[in-house]
């Protein structure tokens, strides 16, 4: 818990630190590489360094955790950072990097403060980085203990036995580890981390869902090419897998974490997604299907058009298969083409959903912001509302959503 005398500091110092945070954390990140580039080497996302989206995301979160101290500061913060810790689970994350990070992070501050940084200013908000960071060195050791992995070599390679074309830009790949070793534990929601050695020598990670049912040998991840866009470069990870990877070749992946899991209600669900959102909701389709369940289900999907609709024929056969399950799609174009879908942006305002369903959210930020706003409007509590973010997770820099 946060003492009372670094509370009153933090609470006063709030405003100032809070406001420097972007230049805060971009200078945190650009000293740490430049004298310590390795990390950089299968731990740090280039892409999202690039496009400033780590920063921000660290900010967010500093800000969030501060804040929630402040309104409870006998609170233990594990609730707010689960979902850091499982994504820091997929990359093997140890407990002496936090040791690297609090040396920077706490330069960066005292750079770009200055002599705002007292030393009475420097112990309260050192108190909330380890707090942050004890809890998630703690998250973690019991998520490495329950998959049985060791964080210092947390890689497994996996053969590549069918890959799929489900759009111009969407593949899929069916893999079976390459070992006989037995398998941790996989649960209908959760993602992995793949390692990818760039041809500049560097490895890279990124996270893809389970787009299968996870009980058996066999696991699905479903990957969306990234174009460049404007000044974005295009995805380094998801292109190197369209142009490279095929049936025979292996694949280094993470045990799966997530903490947006389907649990064994068997209260009404709602599964909302969009564009590659799709993938966590047809592995929980499926692991419906394959455990039979009677479970009232309504999957809404928008995509532009149904060509560009990621597993669309497998979304219509789990529903097809769920006596108790109907799907409603929204898009933006040429809705013609799949019969029974709408036309326009996502609208579930008329749908008369159940307000005690659980609601699983995936998609880009701002649309699940709108569809999670409608949602609450309707009548569905906050408390019933998950979703999941591809990438750094930016939602808690906006408190307001």
């Amino acid at each position: 818990m946060l003492s009372p005398e670094s509370a009153a500091v933090v609470r006063v110092t709030l405003p100032t630190v809070g406001g420097a945070l972007d230049e805060i954390t971009a200078r945190f990140y650009g000293t740490m590489f430049a004298e310590q580039p390795e990390l950089l080497d299968g731990l740090f996302n280039r892409g999202n360094q690039a496009s400033g989206e780590q920063r921000r995301a660290l900010a967010g979160s500093i800000a969030g955790l501060a804040r929630a101290l402040l309104a409870d500061p006998g609170a233990r913060p594990d609730a707010l950072l689960s979902r850091i810790a499982h994504k820091h689970a997929t990359l093997g994350v140890t407990e002496d990097q936090y040791t690297i990070v609090h040396k920077y992070l706490f330069r960066a501050i005292g750079d770009v403060l200055g002599d705002a940084v007292t030393p009475e200013v420097a112990a309260a908000w050192d108190e909330v980085y380890w707090l942050m960071a004890g809890a998630l060195i703690a998250q973690e050791a019991r998520l490495y203990h329950e998959a049985q992995v060791d964080p210092r070599d947390p890689w497994r390679r996996w053969t590549v036995v069918e890959r799929r074309e489900e759009t111009p830009d969407v593949v899929s790949f069916l893999l079976r580890p390459a070992d006989d070793g037995p398998l941790p534990r996989a649960r209908a929601g959760q993602y992995v981390s793949v390692r990818a050695l760039m041809p500049d020598g560097i490895h890279q990670t990124r996270q893809y869902s389970l787009s299968n049912a996870p009980g058996d040998r066999l696991r699905r991840i479903t990957v969306k090419r990234v174009a460049s866009v404007a000044d974005a470069p295009e995805g380094e990870v998801s292109n190197q897998l369209h142009r490279t990877v095929g049936v025979g070749d292996e694949l280094t992946l993470s045990a799966p974490f997530g903490d947006v899991v389907l649990d064994d209600a068997d209260t009404p669900l709602v599964l909302v997604s969009a564009g590659i959102g799709c993938t966590p909701m047809v592995g929980m389709l499926e692991h419906l299907a394959a455990t039979g369940s009677s479970r009232p289900v309504w999957v809404l999907h928008a995509d532009r058009t149904p060509a560009g609709h990621a597993l669309r024929a497998d979304t219509r056969r789990l529903v097809d298969q769920l006596p108790g399950a109907k799907a409603e799609f929204w898009y933006e174009q040429d809705a013609a083409a799949e019969p029974g879908s709408r036309t326009g942006l996502m609208d579930p305002d008329d749908l008369d959903l159940p307000a005690d369903a659980d609601v699983y959210l995936c998609g880009a930020l701002p649309f699940m912001r709108a569809v999670r706003t409608r949602l609450l409007r309707a009548g569905v509590p906050a408390r019933r509302i998950r979703y999941e973010v591809f990438g750094p997770d930016l939602w808690p820099a906006h408190p307001e959503g």
